[in-house]
């Protein structure tokens, strides 16, 4: 049973009085933002008639958008202490509500801003010191998003259409978390229900017949409601495709890497250099087959574990320790701000009645960054450590160094530092452990790594390709020809080891992802750079750990792909990818020597 909040020690819990020493102070900066939001809407006609006009009313919108995002993570960082206290559920929604305000309120910057000509808005750049090293990023990325924009008339018809446009999703997801009841299956000789929450864990169980009810139960459950799921999808690829034709975007995919200026070539060259080294994957599969002693691999299989859980106990100071000597080779600077993240409780540590499950890392500009954790004293839990103050620490370099116009990255790069944190951390312990069956256990867990976030990922990636070319191409959208495009890659990816099974077909229609079009090759491309740059500072040293630290102080200064330059990676080569499936194979070829 979880302890009340208040049983815990206060080292363990967050510094959350670091935004707002109580709620009086936070209500009366509420009143304060209420107050400002309708005086915003008067700069619509005047604050671009001249660049000292321009860089004013530029700081005005920023403050609130400052006060507007203060207001909401602190009620909601106070809500998921405990998601029963009514009291920050009222607090979230109000800031919500505000922010919404605010986002509407300032939506004729854009707009506004277009009406002047290119020449003219450089001109501005040139002219205003402060203007150029605040928001010269904001301004050329205006410039470059012009040709898709379109008239205020049009804009605000498709702006007035997104509520409904994203009815699919909406209905997928009651559809999904609401309406489908799973029922209960034999698990281990007891009856047990199914659900989201609880598949992982049967389809991890040991005993094989309860990965299997598990699995059949589940998809037989989809498979009842394959054709509404495929009229939920089809819509929502259909959606996607107007949008996209509505801005004069030759596809939805090239709509989709628009906002990161992304080239197309290179989610197709991801995809590409995958099925080039799918071998290592198909080996994988035949040492899965050896292992569990299972001639018949199926996909009910997939998630068997391998190893055992590695014993020992990780309590949330010898984890500490663990992650700190792991990045020793970020230098001193990264060490000190891991001590500091200690020392000025940024870390909300052990769950607590109520608490918010899982973890993450957040927060606010001009205030250090916060993470969420519910340590376990397992080592997964080291790891979730090391993956959360990743993201924490590029926040406060990104944070430190740029304004708040250019300090947000995007999602893009979001996984790239968390990533980089895991992989030195298992460096580190394939170096230092020498128990077998701990060895054994860090190397699934990284070849798990490779196999969730690489190889799945792009399966997903490219089934989204063909399901929107089918629509581009006039190619009907139906249940069938979904799960039939589906199962081909699944053949493709999982290969001749793994016996076919027809069930898989509908696992499409299960991924929330794909109402959010063209987003998961990202997170394929994240780990792969994070492999390259933490390879780097392995045969490197400094050199590699000063262009990572550029990339983490640089936040969202500029376009993805020339951030990740900065830290030497170049993803438009292609050869990140590749050495990341080098890397995947070594680490196969390692945990087969084991066996």
């Amino acid at each position: 049973m979880p302890k009340k909040r208040n049983e815990i020690e206060q080292k363990y819990k967050w510094a959350i009085e670091d935004i707002y020493e109580n709620d009086k102070i936070w209500e009366e900066d509420f009143k304060r933002m209420s107050k400002l939001l309708p005086s915003l809407g008067e700069y619509k006609t005047k604050f671009t008639k001249d660049v000292e006009s321009l860089f004013s009313a530029f700081k005005v919108f920023e403050e609130a958008q400052k006060l507007g995002e203060r207001l909401f993570v602190y009620a909601r960082m106070k809500r998921d202490e405990n998601s029963a206290n009514s009291l920050y559920q009222g607090m979230t929604d109000r800031a919500l509500s505000l922010n919404i305000q605010m986002s509407s309120a300032l939506s004729f910057i854009s707009p506004e801003l277009l009406k002047k000509e290119e020449a003219e808005l450089l001109g501005f750049l040139e002219d205003h010191e402060g203007l150029r090293d605040e928001y010269d990023f904001t301004i050329k990325n205006l410039i470059r998003r012009k040709p898709h924009v379109l008239s205020e008339k049009e804009e605000k018809l498709l702006s007035m259409s997104s509520e409904f446009a994203s009815g699919a999703k909406s209905i997928f997801t009651m559809l999904n978390n609401a309406d489908m009841k799973f029922g209960t299956i034999d698990a281990d000789g007891e009856e047990k229900e199914l659900s989201h929450a609880t598949y992982i864990g049967f389809m991890q169980d040991k005993n094989r017949q309860t990965r299997k009810n598990a699995y059949e139960k589940l998809y037989t459950k989809y498979r009842d409601n394959i054709n509404t799921i495929a009229a939920t999808y089809s819509t929502s690829i259909k959606k996607d495709v107007f949008y996209a034709n509505s801005r004069e975007f030759s596809s939805a995919l090239e709509s989709s890497l628009h906002s990161d200026n992304v080239p197309k070539e290179l989610y197709d060259n991801l995809i590409s250099v995958v099925h080039e080294n799918l071998s290592t994957m198909y080996d994988y599969i035949k040492l899965r087959k050896k292992v569990l002693k299972i001639d018949d691999l199926g996909m009910h299989d997939v998630y068997a574990p391998l190893v055992p859980d590695a014993k020992g106990e990780y309590s949330i100071e010898k984890s500490k320790e663990m992650v700190k000597t792991a990045l020793e080779p970020l230098g001193k600077d990264y060490a000190s701000l891991l001590d500091l993240s200690y020392e000025e409780r940024w870390i909300d540590v052990f769950e607590n009645e109520g608490k918010l499950s899982g973890a993450y890392s957040w927060g606010t500009y001009g205030i250090h960054p916060f993470v969420l954790l519910n340590h376990r004293g397992d080592l997964d839990s080291v790891y979730t450590l090391a993956h959360e103050l990743g993201h924490a620490m590029h926040t406060y370099y990104a944070n430190e160094t740029q304004p708040y116009s250019k300090s947000e990255y995007t999602i893009f790069v979001a996984e790239v530092a968390s990533t980089v944190n895991e992989i030195l951390l298992t460096k580190y312990l394939l170096k230092t452990e020498k128990d077998m069956e701990k060895r054994k256990y860090i190397l699934n867990h990284y070849i798990d790594q490779f196999k969730g976030t690489v190889l799945r990922q792009t399966m997903f990636a490219e089934f989204e390709k063909i399901s929107h070319s089918m629509q581009e191409n006039g190619e009907p959208l139906t249940a069938e020809s979904l799960s039939e495009k589906y199962l081909e890659l699944n053949k493709l990816y999982y290969g001749p080891e793994m016996d076919s099974d027809e069930k898989i077909a509908a696992e499409w229609a299960r991924i929330p992802h794909f109402y959010n079009a063209f987003y998961v090759y990202k997170y394929a491309t994240g780990f792969s750079c994070a492999i390259a740059i933490a390879n780097a500072i392995e045969s490197e040293g400094s050199p590699a750990v000063d262009r990572y630290k550029d990339f983490l102080r640089s936040g969202g200064s500029d376009y993805p792909l020339e951030l990740l330059k900065k830290a030497g990676v170049d993803l438009r080569s292609g050869e990140p990818v590749k050495d990341c499936m080098a890397e995947f194979k070594r680490a196969v070829d390692e945990f087969s020597k084991l066996f």
